[in-house]
């Protein structure tokens, strides 16, 4: 379970968020392009935006679900 007090610092503010713990396996990337992104060295995902229609939000949840080591997560606000 991905934890909301170890957000990756690039994340946008927001509902979802990628945690510390995350291993760019390029999977949720796949799932949604247009709202993560790698950081500038490639060790890590983030949310570079929120979703801001039903397409994207069905993104963030299909990458939240396939993440190998639970790194994203919904905190709710």
């Amino acid at each position: 379970m991905a934890d909301k007090s170890s957000k990756q610092p690039e994340n946008v503010p927001g509902k979802y968020y990628v945690d510390q713990t995350c291993v760019p396996c390029n999977d949720c990337i796949k799932e949604a392009p247009d709202i993560l992104q790698y950081s500038d060295d490639e060790s890590h995902i983030f949310f570079k935006k929120q979703p801001t229609s039903p397409v994207e939000e069905k993104q963030a949840k299909a990458a939240m679900a396939m993440c190998p080591v639970d790194a994203i997560g919904d905190d709710g606000d």
